[in-house]
C-alpha cells in the first residue's frame, strides 16, 4: 500500500499526543482519588464502576481519528476488478462496391447506420471492437467497453479506408478472430464468449476464401452473423461508366450457416438483437491501482458510531 499524500500521516502524531494526554489524565485522576480520605463520601461522589468501560469510548474515538488520518493521506493499493469478457466484433465492408446507392443513401452509409444501432442495443458491459475491410482488413477500434470510441470509429469509416482495393471477407473474419484472442491475457487458453457481426454486400474478390475463414471461426467457437446490403441490380459510377456490383447474399449466408450464426438482409434492430441475446457472459479480472481511502474513512465512521453508542449506553452522554 502507498499513499498519494504521505505527508498528511504526520497528523498521526497529534493522535498519539491525545492518547498520551489521556493516559496522563487518568493517572492524575487515580492519584487524586487516593488522596481523598473520606471513603464514604468518595463512594457517593464517584461510585465504583468497571474500569474498562470508562476507556472504551476514548479508545474508539482515538482509533477513529487514526483511521480518518490514514484515509486523509489517500492510500492506494492493487485491487482485482471484475471485467466482463463477452466480446462482439463488428466488421464493416468499405470496398468500392459499398458505394452503390441501391440502398438509401448508399450501402456503406446504411451499414454504418445499422452498426450504430446494433452497438447502442448491446449491454454496456460487453466489449465491442470495430474492423474495417476491403482488399485487406484492419482493427480500427480494439474490443473494449468504450462506446464513444466505437461510435467515432464507425463515423470515420469511408470507402477505401484500408488502402487496398477489393473485398476480403475471409480476411475480415480472421482479423476479427485475432481481435477476440487479444482481449486479455487469458484469451489464448480460455477464450471469451464472442460473436462476429459482418456487414457487407457479400461479393468476395480477394484474400482468403471466406469458407476457410469460417472453418477457423468454428474451431474458435465464434459464430459469425452476416448482414447483406444491396440488390442484384446495384451499380457504382466510375468516370461516368456504370459498373454492376450485384449483392452476393449466398456467400454471406454460407458463412453464417457454417459458423452457427444468422444471416439477415439489411437487418432490423429486432433481428440484430438475437446476435447477443445468447452470447453468455464470462467474468475475468484485471489489477488496477485504486484509491482505497474510503475503506479507512468508512471504518473510522463506524468506530465513531460505536464510541457514541457506548458512551450513551454507559454514561448517558456523548464522548
Amino acid at each position: 500500500m502507498t499513499w498519494q499524500s504521505p505527508w498528511r500521516l504526520l497528523l498521526l502524531l497529534g493522535v498519539a499526543a491525545l492518547a498520551v494526554a489521556y493516559v496522563v489524565a487518568q493517572r492524575r485522576r487515580s492519584r487524586y482519588a487516593v488522596r481523598f480520605t473520606n471513603l464514604r463520601l468518595l463512594d457517593r461522589v464517584a461510585p465504583e464502576r468497571p474500569a474498562w468501560r470508562r476507556h472504551v469510548p476514548a479508545g474508539l474515538f482515538l482509533a477513529m481519528l487514526a483511521l480518518l488520518v490514514v484515509g486523509f493521506a489517500r492510500p492506494t493499493a492493487d485491487v482485482r476488478v471484475p471485467r466482463e469478457r463477452a466480446t462482439v466484433v463488428v466488421a464493416v465492408d468499405v470496398s468500392t462496391s459499398m458505394l452503390a446507392n441501391d440502398v438509401d443513401p448508399d450501402r456503406l452509409e446504411a451499414a454504418k447506420a445499422a452498426a450504430h444501432r446494433f452497438v447502442d442495443a448491446l449491454p454496456d458491459e460487453f466489449n465491442v471492437g470495430l474492423v474495417a475491410f476491403a482488399g485487406s482488413a484492419a482493427v480500427l477500434v480494439p474490443p473494449s467497453t468504450d462506446r464513444s470510441a466505437l461510435h467515432t470509429g464507425i463515423r470515420r469509416l469511408a470507402e477505401g479506408s484500408t488502402g487496398v482495393q477489393g473485398t476480403a471477407i475471409g480476411e475480415a473474419i480472421n482479423t476479427s478472430l485475432v481481435a477476440v484472442k487479444n482481449i486479455d491475457s487469458r484469451a489464448a487458453k480460455d477464450p471469451p464468449p464472442a460473436r462476429i457481426v459482418l456487414l457487407s454486400d457479400g461479393a468476395n474478390t480477394s484474400g482468403r476464401d471466406p469458407m476457410a475463414a469460417a472453418s477457423d471461426a468454428v474451431q474458435a467457437k465464434v459464430p459469425v452473423h452476416t448482414i447483406s446490403f444491396g440488390t442484384p441490380g446495384g451499380y457504382v459510377d466510375r468516370g461516368g461508366r456504370p459498373i454492376r456490383v450485384p449483392v452476393d447474399g449466398q456467400t454471406l449466408k454460407a458463412v453464417a450457416d457454417e459458423t452457427g450464426g444468422g444471416y439477415h438482409e439489411a437487418g432490423t434492430s429486432e433481428e440484430l438483437r438475437a446476435v447477443y441475446e445468447d452470447i453468455g457472459t464470462s467474468v475475468g479480472y484485471r489489477t488496477e491501482r485504486q484509491d482505497i481511502s474510503a475503506r479507512f474513512i468508512g471504518f473510522g465512521l463506524l468506530l465513531a458510531l460505536a464510541a457514541a453508542a457506548g458512551s450513551m449506553r454507559w454514561f448517558s452522554r456523548l464522548p
